[in-house]
């Protein structure tokens, strides 16, 4: 029987759907299993099902295959990449190879010839075919044969501009940086590292808050001026340039989804590193429960932005979503009746309904004077980006003192501490009780994949006393799968320690009480510490307690 029989008779087609693909095969003569995928009529894995039987082929899902050094050796990338097979296990001189297209048969008989091995043929989804491609002989590694191929090759930090610019411009080049920067997005990548080495190039991806380094053929090191001059090109920076740091920006949009690429060059030993940090703008449309907000926390948080006025802190080190925190609250407030600006270092992400102001330190553009200025446009709340002076904290103070709802970050440990470091900076302690509604001091752990999600007993030795285990309680973590790349973990979730300001706590901070005494007092009257929110989110079976012990530990 042929396809469309075997199709026709599993009712996965019907006839009219049959003449519909083969009209649509006519005029370029198009082969009809790709042509029914395209129209939608089967899905890839019921047309590969049919196929197996029609060809007597096993079908494998290569999900979690372990792929034999020996199989990786027996063939050359160049022809693993050309005709998209991958070679899976070596047994004596049977080389075992997985394909999506098992009607390409001249590949499997360039296989045959070259290796001299007996080729046994198995049938899989293209996109596992190419992941494991991907995963096992380098990222690009196709586009890479392409420019080698051209014998085009440009090296070292020394190369003519020219040169570079040229370069830059080829096809294979520009698809290369696509690449790099696709697979981040796909990733779901926060930043990409470029970084020269004297004999290779790294590149690595931070995923979750933890670096992973892709893997790259060998060859990468070649285009390696090539692939940092066209990054440049693309962020409007000067590629002549390569004694100083430089940074740009790039625009582009993956799908419906829009993506801003901040890009930042540095001179080093070898060549010039670059990182790219990735802000998506879906990123932003989270609420703060979706965030990972406990709902206690979130009902006292959200009374705090719903005031009129007071200044409200965000605190924690770099990198601990801070800023993710605050766009979600202004996406909480921000309806038709109020008006807010906000003054930032640089602006991230575009919010609807917001005015955004970027710092320029070259024209005198600083957070103070920014918020100097905007308080002369009406508003009713203002964020700004991070209070990092006196000039700044008393232009929030100012702010908050004529009427205004202050939103602002901070670099503290806790929420206590919030307030010690505004005296410290030299704001008046009468000051800071009066205007300071409440501090949150928050981290990101990472997410336990739901995919591989399993339940154990923790051994009691090894839990920290702080956890309270009880005995015969168990937990959840991660075992490890090809969504999460073996982890255990997907994704980031913030803890946080919210204080907010009471008579007590106030009349503490005018006697300018230590933050360790702010704090005992705050837990008294209900506060939970970051670590305890951190063991609540364990108990919830959302995060481990190695996440939690990791970004807890001072």
């Amino acid at each position: 029987m042929t396809l469309s029989e075997l199709l026709v008779d599993r009712t996965l087609l019907t006839q009219r759907q049959v003449d519909e693909a083969v009209a649509a095969q006519q005029p370029e003569g198009r082969r009809f299993d790709h042509v029914i995928l395209e129209l939608g009529f089967v899905t890839e894995r019921q047309l590969l099902k049919v196929m197996a039987e029609q060809l007597h082929l096993p079908l494998m899902d290569l999900e979690g295959v372990e792929v034999s050094p020996d199989a990786l050796q027996a063939l050359p990338s160049k022809i693993v990449y050309r005709q998209r097979i991958m070679p899976i296990e070596l047994e004596g001189d049977n080389l075992k190879i997985a394909t999506c297209d098992p009607f390409d048969l001249y590949s499997l008989d360039d296989v045959r010839m070259m290796t001299g091995l007996n080729i046994i043929p198995v049938l899989a989804r293209r996109e596992e075919v190419e992941k494991l491609i991907k995963d096992h002989f380098g990222l690009g590694g196709d586009t890479l044969d392409e420019l080698a191929a051209d014998e085009v090759e440009i090296e070292g930090a020394d190369a003519a501009t020219d040169d570079l610019l040229e370069m830059a411009q080829e096809a294979s080049v520009i698809k290369l940086v696509n690449e790099i920067i696709l697979e981040a997005v796909n990733e779901r990548a926060s930043d990409i590292h470029i970084e020269p080495y004297e004999t290779s190039t790294a590149i690595r991806y931070r995923i979750d808050g933890v670096l992973r380094e892709a893997p790259i053929p060998p060859q990468m090191h070649r285009f390696q001026a090539a692939i940092i001059s066209r990054i440049k090109i693309l962020a409007s920076l000067n590629i002549a340039e390569r004694r100083i740091p430089q940074d740009g920006r790039i625009k582009f949009n993956v799908g419906a989804r829009q993506i801003d690429v901040r890009v930042s060059v540095i001179p080093m030993l070898f060549g010039e590193g670059i990182v790219m940090r990735l802000l998506d703008k879906a990123n932003v449309m989270f609420t703060l429960l979706e965030l990972g907000m406990s709902e206690d926390i979130y009902g006292t948080f959200h009374n705090l932005i719903a005031r009129p006025h007071g200044i409200i802190l965000v605190t924690g080190p770099t990198g601990s979503g801070k800023t993710t925190t605050l766009y979600a609250s202004l996406n909480e407030i921000v309806d038709g009746e109020i008006k807010v600006l906000t003054v930032e270092d640089p602006v991230e992400y575009h919010l609807n309904g917001v005015n955004q102001i970027p710092v320029d330190h070259k024209v005198g553009m600083t957070f103070a004077a920014g918020l100097r200025a905007i308080l002369r446009h009406d508003p009713d709340a203002v964020m700004i980006g991070e209070i990092r002076d006196e000039e700044t904290a008393r232009a929030a103070i100012q702010a908050s003192l004529t009427g205004h709802l202050v939103l602002s970050t901070l670099h503290t440990n806790d929420a206590p501490s919030a307030a010690t470091r505004l005296i410290d900076m030299g704001i008046e302690p009468y000051l800071v009780s009066s205007t300071l509604a409440g501090a949150m001091a928050q981290r990101l752990v990472r997410r336990i994949c739901d995919n591989c999600k399993k339940e154990y007993e923790p051994d009691p030795r090894k839990t920290p006393n702080d956890f309270a285990l009880q005995a015969g309680e168990k937990v959840f973590r991660g075992e490890g799968c090809d969504d999460c790349r073996k982890t255990g973990y997907r994704g980031r979730m913030g803890i946080h320690e919210l204080m907010p300001l009471d008579d007590e706590l106030a009349d503490m901070i005018v006697a300018q009480e230590s933050a360790l005494n702010l704090t005992r007092t705050a837990v008294k009257n209900g506060m939970r510490l970051l670590r305890e929110d951190g063991w609540k989110k364990v108990r919830e079976g959302t995060t481990t307690l190695d996440a939690v012990i990791s970004c807890t530990a001072h």
